[in-house]
């Protein structure tokens, strides 16, 4: 398939139905982002609830002391985005991912964002594999909480580079396929094999797009066909995908 024929996918990249992998609707962008804070820290959810707070477009629904609250109230207030806390006591914030993840609604939400510290790399992979779409540190600025936020309701994935390093380390750890798993994606084109794989290297649409010396426009309707096709919810996922195929390889690339 030729660049030129892709028709750019109106707004951010479509995330693909929980069963069927097809595209699902987008959020409404006049409608404030709906944001549920789990952390057992009462300071750490009242210091975001105020920054939150102060954010245009952005509304706090609700507060959650730990995983078991978190997915109970996330069911219950159908909130955009969880900023979710890894560690928490009873129900963690791993298994209150899965929960959630596994009862999203029509369009993919509430989709989660991990708040996480540089000394919890061993949940990063776990995370991801868990459903989250990306991650925030704990000691972030308000405007890059209030990013992020916006970032993960848009459908995208905030998998920043100190992420993506983080994760090739856990699948070096854990050792890659020794051959790739090429029948996996069988379904897609040879330019959307290669936007797979820069996905899985951290590259931003921007960067996608320099790098093949396309539009942003046309990546971003490679990226849409690619989850579509492999029925994968976001770029998160997509790039766990990539190394799990063997695709792409810590330490280098396709």
């Amino acid at each position: 398939m030729n660049d030129a024929d892709a028709t750019p996918a109106p707004g951010s990249d479509a995330a693909p139905g929980p069963e069927h992998g097809t595209p699902v609707p987008a959020r409404d962008p006049v409608a404030p982002i709906r944001v549920l804070i789990a952390d057992d820290q009462a300071m750490v959810r009242e210091g975001f609830s105020v920054l939150l707070g102060a954010q245009p477009g952005i509304e706090v629904v609700g507060e959650a002391v730990d995983g078991e609250q978190a997915a109970v109230r996330a069911a219950r207030l159908r909130p955009d985005v969880v900023l979710m806390d890894v560690r928490m006591p009873g129900t963690n914030g791993l298994e209150a991912t899965r929960r959630i993840a596994a009862e999203r609604e029509e369009g993919g939400r509430p989709r989660v964002l991990i708040l996480t510290t540089f000394d919890l790399d061993e949940y990063v992979y776990e995370a991801l594999r868990a459903g989250a779409s990306g991650f925030l540190l704990k000691d972030a600025s308000a405007r890059q909480l209030a990013d992020a936020v916006r970032i993960v309701a848009a459908g995208e994935a905030l998998l920043a580079p100190t992420v993506t390093k983080r994760l090739l380390a856990e699948f070096t750890r854990l050792g890659a396929p020794r051959a790739p798993r090429m029948d996996r994606i069988r379904d897609l084109t040879e330019r959307e094999t290669e936007v797979l794989a820069l996905i899985a290297q951290g590259l931003s649409n921007g960067e996608i797009a320099a790098r093949l010396t396309v539009s942003e426009a046309t990546v971003k309707t490679h990226v849409s066909r690619v989850l579509v096709k492999l029925g994968l919810r976001d770029r998160t996922q997509a790039a766990v995908f990539a190394y799990e195929i063997g695709l792409v390889t810590p330490g280098g690339g396709r």
